[in-house]
Parts: structure tokens; sequence; C-alpha cells
């Protein structure tokens, strides 16, 4: 039987892995997976990070080098990511040279901490574009309203930027038009347009999540059956909702002459990247936020469970433009049921820049202890 995951690139849809680290390169799985499963390109966060350093002992030896170099938290950090970054990339680079640098990508993010700072967004994101030195290196920034002029001054610069932790349809949006406005001020300052690089990172399962969990709040508080039903049958709609109006948005908004001007300079799409597209509710199908939202032009990004799911039993088709008029439905019943839905986007972003925070110092804890650690060993031999 063919391969789903390969069916999907035949649909214009690209397949990004969730979890780049170091054994994965090591071992040569990565490069099995862009062999065999089709996955051009891939992305890392702190969190992911965390769990590779702590969860392995592949990055034991760079740590005593970086350590022996008298290197201090920071700067060790800094090592680890990027290399594992440069590494990735390498692994991608053939599939970035095949589609004349549409896909293939590797994704480094700057530092959490920076979300609300612009002017050290730019500063760390030129930094790190500049010590990967690949050019299919990209750079996570969030999508926070401080964020979007580093974004836009960042792609106008020439960089390849992932715009992360996404979750409402306005503030897509907003990304797009940056990235748009960025294009149009390289072409007129003389600069290449063609090869820049950039996916919009929206955020799925995560909307399902809280939405889901304000609904049952209100399930609980109902009163009548009927209430009771209508509430229930909206479980799990958001997500996808949202995401099916976010590529709507991103279909009008890559089209006509602002973008067909750009187009005819050789730009390319900034596709949405579908992410947080594991199943958190097992009462859904465990590859629905892979097979509800297939479509052209789009990058989803799995991690290993939902990658292998849909490699045994995933069905490829067309599907992100079907039910629209029923997502832009459901938004309005949950609406209607009470809840803010730009409220849901707004604390999940604020949620999501935290969560990072929050991995980024696990993550930095974990580089303390492992060298603790091999320090001890160390001095036992």
């Amino acid at each position: 039987m063919a391969n789903p995951l390969l069916e999907l690139r035949k649909l214009g849809q690209s397949v990004w892995y969730d979890n780049l680290n170091r054994v994965l390169i090591n071992t040569g799985a990565l490069k099995r997976m862009v062999e065999e499963d089709g996955v051009s390109g891939g992305t890392s966060n702190p969190s992911i990070f965390e769990k590779a350093i702590s969860g392995s002992s592949d990055y034991d030896d760079h740590l005593r080098e970086l350590s022996g170099q008298g290197k201090e938290l920071p700067g060790i950090y800094d090592g680890l990511t990027v290399t594992d970054v440069q590494l990735s990339a390498d692994v991608f680079r053939p599939v970035y040279d095949s589609t004349e640098a549409r896909d293939g990508y590797a994704s480094l993010e700057v530092s959490p901490e920076l979300a609300y700072d612009t002017q050290t967004s730019i500063d760390e994101a030129r930094r790190l574009f500049r010590t990967l030195d690949r050019p299919n290196a990209m750079i996570k920034i969030p999508g926070t309203p401080e964020g979007l002029p580093a974004i836009e001054r960042c792609l106008a610069d020439g960089l390849n930027i992932n715009i992360t932790l996404l979750f409402g349809v306005e503030n897509y949006e907003q990304v797009a038009w940056a990235y748009i406005s960025a294009l149009e001020k390289r072409w007129a300052a003389r600069q290449p347009v063609d090869r820049i690089g950039s996916v919009a990172s929206f955020f799925v399962s995560r909307v399902d999540t809280l939405t889901d969990e304000k609904l049952k709040e209100k399930i609980e508080a109902a009163t009548d059956d009927r209430t009771r039903e209508e509430l229930r049958s909206l479980l799990g709609k958001a997500g996808i909702a949202n995401a099916k109006i976010a590529y709507a948005k991103y279909k009008e908004m890559f089209s006509g002459p602002r973008w067909e001007a750009l187009a005819a300079k050789g730009a390319r799409v900034q596709r949405c990247l579908w992410a947080s597209t594991s199943t958190k509710n097992p009462d859904f199908r465990d590859v629905i936020y892979v097979e509800e939202l297939i479509g052209p032009d789009t990058v989803n990004t799995l991690p290993q469970n939902t990658l292998d799911a849909f490699r045994e039993h995933g069905k490829a088709a067309l599907t992100l433009d079907q039910g629209v008029a029923e997502a832009h439905e459901a938004i309005r019943r949950i609406e209607g049921a009470g809840i803010s839905f730009k409220a849901v986007t707004d604390e999940l972003q604020t949620q999501g820049v935290k969560l990072f925070c929050d991995s980024f110092d696990k993550a930095v804890a974990s580089i303390v202890q492992k060298r603790e650690v091999l320090r001890g060993e160390g001095a036992r031999a």
C-alpha cells in the first residue's frame, strides 16, 4: 500500500517533523524519514530541546567540550541548540535545493523570554541566523504584538522566519500582511524576494483544549437537556474550524494585484503551518488534525506518534476547502454560547509564551544538572 505521508506531498502539503534532536541525527533516523516518509523540514523549541537533553546521552560529549571551553550557561545552550539545527538543516538541504528554496527548512526559536521585546528579538534573530550559517535555516519568532514589527524587519532583512504561537485569525492576518509588506520593502530596496522562506504556524489542538474546557463548564451549568446537547455538539469543533477559516483568509490575501506584483518578481507565498496536531482528547481520531487540514501550499508539523499513526492508517484527501461555511457557523455558535473566541485565542498565546518560557528554564536546569553529573564523572575518572 502507498504510504499516506507521501500522498500528502502529491496534494501539495509538506510534512515537517516536530521534534528535531541530536539522537535522530546521530542514528540516521531523520535521514530515513526524509527518504521513506517524505519529511521535508523540521522544527524545534525549548520544550523539545529540554526533553532531548534530559532523556539521552547524545549531548554529553558536546556539553563537555563547551564546558571545557569555559562557556557559561547561555553559551552552552546556544551551542547545543544551534548545532542541532545546523545538523538538521544539512539533512534537509537536498530537499531545499531540489525545491529551489520552497521547502527543506529547519527552525530555531529565539528565546521565548524575548516574546515582548521587539528590538532584542530582531538582534537575536539576526545573530542566530548568522551563526547558523545555513540558507535553509528558519528563525522562529512569536506572533505577539511586539513580535510583529520584529518579524517584518527580519523578513525585510532577508531572514527566513517561522512565526510561531498563532491562534487567532486576526493575528494571522497581521502576520501575513507583515510578510507581504516586508517583501515590498525588500523589492523597493532592490533586494531579491525569490528565496525568502516563511511559514505562519497555527496551533490547532490547543484551541480545542481550551474551548472545550469552557464549553464543559457551560454544560455543567446548563439547566435543560436541549442546551446541554447544543453545547456538546460543539466539542472538538473549534480548532479545525479556526484553521479552515485561516486558510480561507490565506487564499484571499495571497491573490489579487498586490500579491501578484510580488509573485511576478519570484516571491513565494507564506504557507500556513499546522502545529500542535497531536490529538489530546482520546475520544477523537488520532489523526484528525492531519486528515481534516490537507490542502495545497500548507505544512503539517507532526510529532512522532502522529507521524506513525498517519503512516499506518491515515487517509490523504483534500479537505481544507471543505466545510468552510460550517466552520464559520461553528465559531458563531461558540460565540453565541457566551464564549469570546478572541479571548480564547489571546489567552492561548499568553499561555504559549509562558509554557515556552517554563520549558526554556527547564532546559537550562537540565544542562546544569547534566554538567554537574559529567563533572562528577570526570573527577572520579
